[in-house]
């Protein structure tokens, strides 16, 4: 018997993505899955209805496809509102940004869905196909220096010019992680001279690799600030002092700053306070990619640009909907991929629930909230 697996329009404000694009659905199409979608859920990523048919989709209303669906598969998780209709025993998988969405898990749970969250698929070999933290924080990055050089009211590279020469943009790339490592190559490829810092040592040969310099005080504690599992190690006060110097000092020369450090489930941490943005030229431009989480820069405000004596500090929190598109695309190979582990060759629902995946993801089941990381 096919599974019903169903993709309905998104709902949260600004949202622009789909968790399907033609290609998935022609695969489970093919592989004898049944798939619906509501009419209009791909118009924002520029899939239109008749694409998604062509591809072997039938296109219904968000109510049937709920009520038909043995696998509803979202972007952001479902409002409290949404889950209203669902199936009975559906299984839930989206981003379901457990750790705030409180009333949206206990709606799940009351509904009886298993319901797993993509932000917390392990990063293990195994799983990287469908690690879609990464799939998106790559765009995040490129989109925040494509908007940096937007709000810039300068030239990103060199020119000269019979007139005379314009500077290049210097860039600074705080967090080199998934985001910050696109952010610096994209910068570069505009021709911006770009630098970056990081807690962990290990990223310096990655940021040098991408032709910007990396920045921090390299003394004997910095070189042994990793643990063996990659992690960074807690640094002394003294050595904080001296980073929090050199960095301050930095950003005031720089044109552009761009942050980029989440916690999972915290605040995002500080890293450019008040002074530091009062010590940058008017003109400078931040772009905070932590905005979601309260931001790594004292100031930002969600969702707006920002201007502090003419240094502009802008805090998108879902910045990768400006480009729905590609940010679907990529998204719904990620979810292709998840989904794989709850049907089997035969094309059968079968999810082992010992998979070490599905265990990691796994956040309401059974009508309670599971996850261990959301035991109160």
């Amino acid at each position: 018997m096919a599974i019903n697996i169903a993709i309905t329009k998104e709902t949260r404000s600004g949202e622009t993505r789909v968790a399907a694009t033609p290609d998935t659905v022609k695969k489970w199409v093919s592989a004898g899955q049944t798939v619906l979608i509501e009419s209009g859920a791909g118009i924002s990523a520029s899939f239109s209805d008749d694409a998604f048919a062509q591809a072997g989709a039938t296109i219904t209303t968000a109510q049937e496809a709920k009520s038909m669906a043995d696998i509803w598969l979202k972007v952001r998780g479902p409002e409290a509102s949404e889950v209203a209709g669902l199936k009975s025993g559906a299984t839930v998988v989206a981003l379901l940004d457990a750790h705030r969405e409180k009333d949206a898990l206990k709606a799940l749970a009351d509904a009886g869905a298993t319901a797993y969250a993509m932000e917390f698929v392990p990063r293990i070999t195994r799983a990287q196909v469908m690690d879609a933290l990464s799939s998106q924080a790559n765009l995040a990055g490129y989109r925040a220096v494509i908007d940096a050089a937007y709000l810039y009211g300068k030239s990103f590279p060199m020119m000269m010019t019979a007139a005379g020469t314009v500077a290049p943009a210097k860039v600074f790339i705080m967090g080199v992680g998934v985001a910050g490592l696109q952010a610096i190559a994209t910068a570069r490829r505009l021709g911006a001279v770009v630098t970056a810092t990081d807690v962990r040592p290990a990223t310096k040969e990655q940021v040098e690799s991408l032709g910007a310099k990396f920045l921090a005080v390299e003394d004997e504690e910095f070189k042994n600030a990793q643990t063996a599992g990659g992690y960074a190690k807690e640094m002394s006060p003294e050595y904080k002092a001296k980073q929090a110097e050199l960095v301050s000092s930095h950003i005031a020369k720089q044109d552009i700053v761009i942050t980029t450090a989440l916690i999972p489930g915290r605040a995002a941490p500080v890293l450019v306070t008040r002074a530091q943005v009062a010590s940058m030229k008017a003109g400078s431009v931040l772009v905070d990619l932590a905005a979601p989480q309260g931001g790594n820069v004292e100031g930002t405000v969600a969702d707006t640009v920002a201007d502090v004596n003419g240094v502009k500090i802008y805090g998108p929190t879902n910045i990768v909907t400006a480009i729905g598109n590609d940010a679907s695309a990529l998204y719904a190979k990620n979810l292709q991929a998840f989904v794989g582990l709850l049907i089997n060759k035969e094309g059968q629902f079968a999810p082992d629930f010992e998979d070490e995946i599905l265990k990691a993801a796994l956040v309401t089941q059974n009508g309670a909230v599971v996850h261990p990381a959301l035991q109160s």
